[in-house]
């Protein structure tokens, strides 16, 4: 049975949820570690400004999106994981694509 892989993108928190302290560089390079083992591996892009509106308050902070290429079961370990990780209420997340491939040189193997 072939299983189908996605490529996500979640929206990763810069400061934290019950704080609004900003998370440091170990605490991300930590979730980076699980969503690697998780996923074979991931794309940090450039942090974005985000805003959004909860209970009449305007919120707004930087994120990070993160490209993951995973099936549905790995994607749903990855948002658990991030919001425990990163103590928030929700975290954003979405399907960029329903097909992905990766194509290797002859010679070249999976990694693993």
């Amino acid at each position: 049975m072939e299983v189908t892989l996605r490529l996500y993108e979640i929206l990763v928190p810069t400061i934290y949820g019950d704080t609004n302290k900003p998370i440091s560089t170990k605490h991300h390079k930590e979730w980076d570690k699980v969503i690697r083992r998780i996923s074979g591996g991931f794309t940090l892009l450039t942090p974005v400004k985000g805003q959004w509106i909860h209970e009449h308050n305007v919120y707004e902070e930087r994120v990070i999106p993160v490209r993951i290429m995973c099936n549905e079961k790995d994607i749903a370990k990855i948002i658990e994981f991030t919001l425990s990780h990163y103590r928030q209420k929700a975290v954003m997340w979405y399907v960029l694509s329903n097909e992905c491939r990766i194509t290797y040189a002859k010679g070249e193997e999976a990694y693993s």
